[in-house]
């Protein structure tokens, strides 16, 4: 599946081109490599199209947040959702490539910025250690990937840090973990230097692994927690239970 010629438009010199293609009414989204980056369903532009991006929405704990944050905009589909299903939250995307800013307005259907919606090129790692943003944000959703996918492009104990230092009380971080084999052990040893709780939720494909990582640990309800599954399921389309199953899975085979 070869990404598509590149426009110009979204090849801006010192940064990877984005490119697509399109396959099966899906549009994927590549960094100039065949690695795919996101994807949008063009019958359902404003749903999430990936298992694994699914399960990095923090439902289960996070009822009504009122400041989400992106570290890394993908194609969009996080900061689409969060920005439409969620209209009393702020949304704030990080990402350091204009060109993936770029096509995602332009392909992808990321609207313009206003009062509620908040796209930023910088450096995620700028992002979490300046104090201005410490304390913020319920949700930190963070998925960091350069052209080569080989592993997450910030994973050390200082960006964790930074990311736990930016959960306002009762927060939480879900991050993909994908790459080399290597990459699982350490990123989920870093997080657990500096979160009170973390878990990670059973592969779906292709090796992405989501990890959730909470500033401090929640009180896990089961029977609680499949009562919002249902109703994940009913408001958003998400399928929540698949989680609570994963989590159940987790800590049972960590206790």
């Amino acid at each position: 599946m070869p990404p598509s010629t590149i426009d110009p438009r979204f090849a801006q010199p010192g940064h990877p081109p984005a490119t697509i293609d399109e396959f099966e009414g899906v549009r994927f989204l590549h960094l100039g490599t065949s690695w795919v980056q996101g994807a949008m369903r063009l019958a359902k532009p404003d749903t999430i199209e990936l298992e694994y991006v699914q399960m990095m929405m923090w439902t289960l704990f996070q009822r009504a947040p009122r400041h989400i944050a992106q570290l890394g905009l993908g194609s969009a589909a996080l900061t689409k959702f969060c920005y439409q299903r969620f209209p009393e939250a702020k949304v704030t995307a990080i990402e350091l490539n204009p060109n993936v800013i770029a096509i995602c307005r332009a392909l992808f259907g990321l609207p313009d910025n206003d009062a509620r919606l908040d796209v930023r090129e910088m450096n995620a790692l700028d992002f979490v250690l300046d104090r201005a943003n410490h304390g913020k944000f319920d949700v930190l959703q963070v998925d960091l990937y350069d052209q080569d996918a080989r592993g997450p492009v910030l994973d050390s104990v200082e960006f964790y840090q930074g990311c736990r230092d930016c959960l306002a009380p009762g927060g939480i971080v879900t991050a993909n973990v994908f790459g080399d084999f290597s990459n699982y052990d350490k990123n989920f040893l870093h997080m657990e230097q500096v979160f009170d709780a973390v878990a990670w939720l059973p592969e779906v494909h292709d090796a992405n692994i989501v990890v959730l990582a909470f500033g401090e640990a929640p009180e896990l309800d089961f029977a609680e927690l499949y009562e919002r599954a249902g109703e994940i399921k009913r408001r958003l389309n998400l399928p929540a239970k698949n989680w609570v199953n994963g989590l159940k899975e987790w800590m049972r085979d960590h206790s």
